[in-house]
């Protein structure tokens, strides 16, 4: 290949490379609209998580504990 063949070829490219910048920096006077590609969050296709509830026990447990101290404000007035 002949070198001036080669410059021009390269030239050309380079004004093609700088076109295409200018238009994704949108300084062409267009915008460029990207759309978000939407994806589930790492671990989401796993089974999802349970949240801690409350046993019948730990219910009844609580309810002891909350009267206790329910009676013992009583006995101070507050």
């Amino acid at each position: 290949m002949d070198l001036e063949v080669v410059i021009a070829e390269l030239k050309s490219e380079g004004e093609k490379i700088s076109r295409a910048i200018a238009a994704l920096m949108g300084l062409d006077g267009t915008q460029v609209v990207r759309k978000k590609k939407i994806t589930a969050p790492r671990g989401a296709t796993a089974k999802p998580e349970k949240r801690g509830g409350i046993t019948p026990a730990g219910r009844r447990r609580l309810s002891i504990a909350m009267k206790k101290r329910w009676k013992e404000r009583r006995k101070q007035g507050l």
